[in-house]
């Protein structure tokens, strides 16, 4: 396992300085997404092949690989104009991910609303359908570039479980798809406390399709599900990082809801877990 961070959560230095602290961290892999971090243009008219090698060079001199370009963007947006600029965004996103060398372009699910809101229309058939058909376009998209495409299933969004994730994949039927496997995301108020039968699920159903860990954890305070660092919450890893031993050998995993002073602890835990298993 090849463990690294969301860029967006370390120190903000000046771009060449953060990934440089990144590998003097020990981190192998970064989670980027541009508009989350103060210099970087995020623009598509910015997306320039020049820009992508400017980067590309920075990661590569400090041996960081850009593990995955984030654009989590709603593709089940109802507005024509407003799912119109959307799709551009996600095609400029895989156009720079080819030029930059990233892993995959990855999302989340979407919810049927323009507000990108959490709605009971979320585990409907017809918002299920309609994410399918605009996910469909823009994997061709990434099928051209030879670029890998990752979703990223939700408990709050359109792809909520492992089986719906099931559905996409197959009705996709692309070698360029595959999941983001975000154990906490697949959790809420309603469910965490059948954790391991839904971790245990989803790695019988998904297993085979995922590209990419993302690490966190989580506490209830006030009724809610809040993300953490692991290590700082209630998740036990044991599991799914046997399984990533067993069956993902050098996969990237990045560490999620850290903060500048909290990291060293979360990555400890979670190598010790992994290195004992």
């Amino acid at each position: 396992m090849q463990l690294g961070i969301r860029l967006h959560d370390t120190e903000n230095l000046p771009f060449e300085e953060r990934i440089a602290g990144v590998r003097k961290m020990g981190y192998k892999c970064g989670h980027l997404a541009l508009s989350k971090i103060p210099d970087l243009a995020s623009a598509p008219e910015a997306l320039t092949p020049g820009y992508a090698k400017y980067l590309k060079r920075i990661f590569e001199k400090n041996e960081v690989d850009v593990a995955v370009l984030g654009c989590y963007l709603n593709l089940a947006d109802p507005d024509p104009e407003r799912l119109k600029v959307i799709k551009n965004k996600y095609e400029a996103s895989i156009r720079f991910a080819a030029l930059l060398g990233a892993g995959m372009v990855g999302t989340e699910t979407g919810a049927p609303n323009s507000g990108y809101k959490s709605c009971p229309e979320c585990r409907s058939k017809e918002a299920l359908d309609s994410f399918i058909k605009e996910l469909k376009s823009v994997v061709k998209i990434a099928e051209s570039f030879g670029v890998m495409f990752a979703i990223e299933p939700v408990a709050k969004h359109i792809v909520w479980n492992a089986d719906r994730a099931r559905i996409v994949l197959d009705e996709v039927a692309s070698p360029n798809l595959g999941i983001i496997f975000d154990p906490v995301n697949l959790l809420d108020e309603t469910n965490y406390m059948e954790r391991e039968e839904i971790f245990s699920h989803t790695i019988d159903v998904l297993g085979k399709d995922v590209i990419m860990l993302h690490l966190k954890d989580f506490v209830i305070r006030d009724g809610k599900l809040v993300s953490v660092g692991c290590g700082l919450g209630e998740m036990d890893y044991t599991g799914i990082l046997k399984f990533i031993k067993e069956n993902k050998p050098y996969i990237h995993a990045t560490l999620e809801n850290t903060t500048p002073d909290d990291h060293e602890s979360c990555r400890d835990k979670i190598l010790n877990l992994y290195e004992s298993l």
